[in-house]
């Protein structure tokens, strides 16, 4: 849950680097919440006489749009790519199989032209200093 709240608090933040496992928990958790919403939705708005439209998801998916593009941009980011690769999702099925393979490559191991490495470990305080 920390990774998704994590990308909802850089909610239009198109800067930096994102792991894979920042965009896929993100991913995974929007999936559980729409799936929720869906069913909500089916069982309390629609039905005989009622609307057949699901409010709830439709605008859960529609807040989630800039988030969304926003952490999908970083992760290719930390791939070395522009996040204008993201517009290859518009053809059809291919698109979409060229972006998950993106998305699921390993990071660059070095900063790179979006910034350092999310996953270095903060170099650590010299020996025989002292932080008081």
């Amino acid at each position: 849950m920390q990774w998704y709240a994590k990308v909802l608090r850089q909610y239009a933040d198109f800067n930096g680097r994102a792991r894979r496992t920042e965009y896929w928990m993100f991913t995974l958790v929007s999936v559980i919440v729409g799936l929720v919403l869906g069913l909500v939705d089916e069982v309390v708005f629609v039905g005989p006489g009622l609307s057949t439209t699901g409010w709830l998801g439709t605008v859960y998916s529609v807040l989630l749009i800039i988030p969304t593009l926003a952490v999908g941009a970083r992760r290719l980011h930390d791939t070395g790519r522009s996040g204008w690769w993201l517009l290859i999702g518009v053809i059809p099925l291919i698109g979409a199989i060229v972006l998950i393979v993106f998305f699921a490559l390993e990071g660059q191991r070095s900063s790179n032209a979006y910034g350092p490495d999310p996953k270095a470990v903060p170099s650590s305080t010299p020996a025989g200093s002292f932080t008081g």
